[in-house]
């Protein structure tokens, strides 16, 4: 449940299990914020499914508008506003508890602290790897333009007028030079 989602949202893989068929799909162009931080994703279509609450003698069931994404799940989905919105449903964050109204009682849907707290650490797990992917993917682009090409500086240095060659060691019967400058400035 995320009560500060606009969405519903399916992971591509939770239709696979589900076994739904993507020709199902129907294309959508809207990119949409807030799973990643600081980044935009594009859906790879949106489908109406039918989601039912609790069991056989007291449910709910309605159709929802899910958007399906194609990067890694920590769930299976993402019940959104529009979700609660449809069933008319009340979520209580402080006790992760979901209730709605069904035909012969009150519904809830719960959770353990314990598995909130896991998907939380895997959530932040997902967007920290993502947001690290992507700044070390700009980092490589601009070092990569500020490096030179070796292999065009290699031979291309061209000495400065004036220079004086000398041994760089006099004992030494191998002959080695070096080109000092005569017009350098000392400063």
């Amino acid at each position: 449940m995320d009560g500060g989602s606009g969405l519903n949202i399916m992971y591509a893989k939770t239709l696979d299990e589900m076994g739904v068929d993507w020709t199902n799909l129907r294309p959508t162009r809207a990119p949409f914020h807030g799973i990643v931080p600081g980044k935009q994703a594009m859906p790879l279509g949106q489908i109406d499914l039918l989601v039912t609450f609790m069991d056989q003698f007291n449910y709910r069931t309605e159709t929802l508008t899910f958007k399906v994404v194609g990067f890694p799940r920590i769930f299976h989905a993402i019940l959104g506003r529009p979700c609660y919105a449809k069933f008319m449903a009340i979520p209580n964050y402080t006790y992760l508890k979901l209730k709605m109204l069904g035909p012969h009682r009150v519904i809830t849907v719960s959770t353990s602290f314990q598995r909130a707290y896991e998907c939380e650490v895997e959530c932040s797990g997902h967007a920290t790897a993502i947001i690290a992917f992507g700044e070390l993917t700009t980092l490589k682009e601009e070092v990569s333009v500020e490096v030179p090409d070796m292999k065009k500086s290699i031979g291309s240095f061209k000495s400065a007028e004036g220079f004086k060659e000398v041994l760089i060691d006099p004992s030494s019967s191998e002959g080695k030079m070096v080109r000092i400058g005569t017009t350098l400035s000392f400063g």
